[in-house]
């Protein structure tokens, strides 16, 4: 169990991230078309998973939107936002902030992804959301690099992410 901050109050985890060098935890999430993937619809490209509680908030904007701008010339790679926001909502903030090299995936129908990745909120005003973190894949799913950020209101490390990304 990790503990992070809401506005400096102490919440918690369910566990922690992958570890480095260790092998991500498949997942079942729901596309903004209202469709399941996994890890393997993005087979053979490098992953970088934008983990936040909902679009609708400031911070996860700001990061999806530094996250598209970033991907725009990174055919390699893919950049996955994930939260707990309906695909319908997703879609509209997709369309309404131009998210073009971003895709935006639902824990609609489990919150298994937040489970096995660490990152489900127990306690406090956001429990059952995702805490905020960033988790970066090789091509062959290998964690590369991984954020917990600590005070759910802060940004996380872009330029780690995306240098893990670049590798």
């Amino acid at each position: 169990m990790a503990q992070i901050t809401l506005k400096g109050n102490t919440c918690h985890t369910n566990g922690e991230l992958p570890t480095v060098g260790s092998s991500a935890p498949d997942f079942r999430l729901t596309t903004i078309d209202l469709s399941d993937v996994t890890l393997a619809e993005y087979a053979g490209k490098r992953k970088l998973l934008n983990i936040v509680p909902s679009l609708d908030t400031p911070v996860c904007a700001i990061s999806t939107q530094r996250f598209n701008s970033a991907m725009a010339d990174k055919p390699e790679a893919v950049a996955l936002v994930i939260s707990g926001d309906l695909p319908f909502a997703a879609k509209r903030f997709c369309g309404a902030e131009e998210i073009e090299n971003v895709i935006a995936l639902s824990m609609m129908r489990s919150r298994n992804f937040a489970k096995d990745y660490g990152v489900l909120i127990t306690d406090g005003p956001l429990a059952g959301l995702c805490g905020r973190a960033v988790v970066v894949l090789d091509s062959d799913n290998k964690v590369l690099y991984t954020e917990l950020v600590p005070e759910i209101t802060q940004e996380p490390n872009y330029d780690a992410a995306l240098a893990a990304l670049d590798g």
